[in-house]
């Protein structure tokens, strides 16, 4: 494992630990919970594609 493979790790656990705890503090029925996580695994797919695409065009 290089540097960079550590600092992508790091950030992926913090961003995981942001998405669960936000989820946990609303605390909502399951279905919502369920639905809320398809969001933000929508909102980060996103996000991860518009930086490796902007990454292969740079």
């Amino acid at each position: 494992m290089n540097a960079d493979t550590g600092v992508q790790l790091v950030w992926f656990v913090g961003a995981f630990a942001l998405v669960v705890s936000s989820l946990l503090a609303r605390r909502l029925p399951m279905a919502d919970w369920f639905k809320m996580a398809l969001a933000w695994v929508a909102i980060f797919g996103l996000v991860f594609l518009v930086i490796r695409t902007w990454q292969m065009v740079t």
